[in-house]
């Protein structure tokens, strides 16, 4: 079914699937600081580079981040920065629940 026919919470649910695993959400903190080498994430995230090739796919799939090749090289970015700002939201919405759960025990 084309996209447009689907509904938008299907389409929402399709978008949070896709954010749903902890190397993608590290990918995308990492490039809301700036666009990285291939090499550099792999530095900075414990995976194989198999793991983390598949992982960029799905987000590039996604249309959450684009690849950039310089010869030998292949740069990541984000297509939009409105990613930092759904970052940012997660973060805030994870604070609160934390700083509740913490009250409710204490």
């Amino acid at each position: 079914m084309p996209s447009m026919q689907r509904p938008l919470y299907q389409m929402k649910a399709e978008f949070f699937k896709t954010l749903g695993h902890p190397v993608r959400i590290r990918v995308l903190e990492l490039l809301s600081a700036r666009p990285h080498l291939v090499s550099e994430l792999l530095e900075e995230i414990d995976v194989e580079a198999a793991n983390l090739s598949q992982q960029l796919s799905v987000l590039r799939r996604a249309g959450l981040v684009r690849a950039n090749r310089t010869g030998l090289s292949v740069t990541y970015e984000l297509t939009s920065p409105q990613v930092v700002e759904l970052l940012a939201a997660a973060r805030a919405i994870l604070t609160g629940v934390v700083a509740g759960q913490v009250e409710a025990l204490g």
